[in-house]
């Protein structure tokens, strides 16, 4: 099956005596991005999750939000900075002193100053904590593939819906050709008949034009081509996984030989056909570009 590249998935767990909650979704990219935030104190997360996260996403600009919640404040400890401390209260003393400046050093002048204090947390096991983040992300990550899957059945079904209607059109062109080559020779015949008033003419000439002018408008070989172009696209969208931008590459071929057949019409009706197919061309590649 194929997958959008777009897509939205989040879980919750708890491990390590912590609590995740794991949010990511992505949009279109040539090819695999990650970016991840991760609160302060956790960012050794980062390489372990984007790893684990390439191992099933192939393409897509992917953001990852991580947030921790311990539960608990009996990991955080504050202590003092007692070398500044002593060295700050004693500035402020002197100063006090020598501008005569009346009042005593209080607690709360000390408030938002966050050289004198110092957060300590306890230490973390980094693997415990790993491996409950990644189950947790593991889960998440399977929402955010379910997504993309129901989303890659619809541009599934909208491309192969296009395709038959491209091979309907290149039904009718393949019927119209042969109509273009008599066309021209019943015009070259009247014409020469016009222009000799009647006399005799090289009935044999006229057949080598008309082969000649059959072989310059003949697009045989492109509707053989762009059927088997069509073919090829419908397999990989069958085979599924990361085929996007194989997928990219057939629809240029497709769009290729369409402008070829295009160069060679003679025929209106041939030629607002073929820019019926180039508009389903352009709206199937624009399809493809959302297929991871």
């Amino acid at each position: 099956m194929v997958r959008s590249m777009t897509g939205f998935g989040r879980a919750q767990g708890s491990g390590a005596g912590l609590t995740f909650t794991v949010e990511l979704k992505s949009v279109n990219s040539r090819y695999f991005e990650f970016n991840c935030r991760l609160p302060k104190g956790y960012l050794f997360l980062e390489d372990k999750l984007k790893a684990f996260t390439a191992e099933k996403v192939s393409r897509g600009k992917v953001e990852m939000y991580v947030s921790i919640d311990s539960g608990e404040d009996d990991n955080i400890t504050v202590e003092l900075n007692t070398a500044y401390a002593n060295a700050y209260i004693n500035a402020l003393n002197t100063l006090s002193k020598q501008y005569k400046i009346k009042g005593n050093v209080k607690a709360s002048d000390f408030i938002g100053n966050g050289d004198m204090f110092r957060v300590v947390r306890s230490k973390i096991d980094e693997q415990a904590v790993t491996a409950a983040a990644l189950e947790v992300a593991g889960e998440a990550i399977n929402k955010f593939l379910n997504m993309r899957e129901v989303e890659g059945q619809k541009l599934y079904n909208d491309v192969v819906s296009r395709t038959s209607d491209i091979l309907s059109k290149v039904e009718f062109i393949e019927s119209k050709a042969p109509e273009t080559v008599n066309a021209y020779r019943q015009r070259l015949e009247a014409k020469i008949k016009e222009l000799l008033d009647g006399a005799n003419f090289d009935e044999g000439r006229i057949i080598t034009e008309t082969a000649i002018f059959a072989d310059k408008v003949a697009v045989d070989e492109e509707t053989v081509r762009l059927r088997s172009h069509i073919a090829q696209l419908t397999s990989l969208l069958n085979e599924g996984g990361a085929v996007g931008r194989k997928l990219d590459f057939i629809v240029q071929e497709m769009n290729r030989e369409t402008n070829t057949i295009g160069s060679k019409s003679q025929n209106l009706e041939i030629a607002q056909t073929v820019v019926d197919i180039k508009s389903e061309i352009e709206k199937i590649r624009e399809q493809i570009q959302n297929i991871e």
